[in-house]
């Protein structure tokens, strides 16, 4: 794997939809293995948690969020991207670590495969079914940029904070040690439900669901 390395840092505060705040600060990066434009978001005392972890404490805490502008921009309800991106900034921002904001939309199928994606699922496919149906992977995403960006800035040894198996599996393999798996919340509702049962079920995403009724 080649090794990144870090491009550009800049302070940019952050404020959501809800009001919460925080800062970041914003990394960009050379040298990333798929060319694109994925970026890191240091937040808390990403610097203290990085130092702690070097000593054998406790790793920092660290998402890695795939970009998704229906949910991430417009709150759109056929997912929880969103609620997870603003859960993840204020849960990192307190312990200090880092947030991966990665380019690869809709499982890296991109935005226009994602919403005929959609379209299938209106007519009955699950989200992975609609995938295959169009010809594409169940999920078709790659880690390795984000390993290069977390071990550029010494983040070696991370927690994880993701429901997915296939997060850490991937990290491993790529030379991260992942030395927890911290669950997200649950962020359920009427137009995702099935969704997140999909998820649960067919790739033993850790996701606590209510009973079906």
């Amino acid at each position: 794997m080649i090794k990144a390395t870090v491009r550009r840092q800049v302070t940019v505060p952050l404020r959501f939809s809800d009001g919460y705040g925080t800062t970041a600060q914003v990394m960009t990066f050379d040298s990333l293995a798929d060319g694109r434009e994925h970026l890191l978001l240091g937040l808390g005392d990403w610097r203290r948690a990085l130092t702690k972890s070097a000593a054998g404490g406790r790793a920092p805490l660290v998402r890695p969020h795939s970009e998704c502008l229906t949910g991430d921009v417009f709150g759109s309800q056929r997912c929880d991207c969103g609620p997870q991106l603003r859960e993840a900034a204020e849960r990192i921002t307190e312990q200090g670590g880092f947030l991966l904001y990665l380019r690869q939309e809709g499982r890296g199928i991109g935005l226009y495969a994602k919403l005929d994606a959609y379209a299938l699922q209106d007519d009955g496919l699950d989200t992975y079914e609609a995938n295959v149906a169009l010809g594409r992977g169940e999920d078709e995403r790659d880690y390795t940029a984000a390993a290069q960006m977390l071990l550029a800035v010494g983040a070696d040894r991370i927690r994880l904070l993701s429901n997915n198996p296939d997060k850490a599996a991937q990290l491993g393999k790529l030379g991260v040690e992942v030395t927890q798996r911290v669950p997200t919340g649950v962020h359920v509702s009427a137009a995702n439900v099935r969704y997140l049962r999909t998820k649960a079920s067919h790739t033993s995403h850790t996701i606590e669901l209510p009973l079906a009724e």
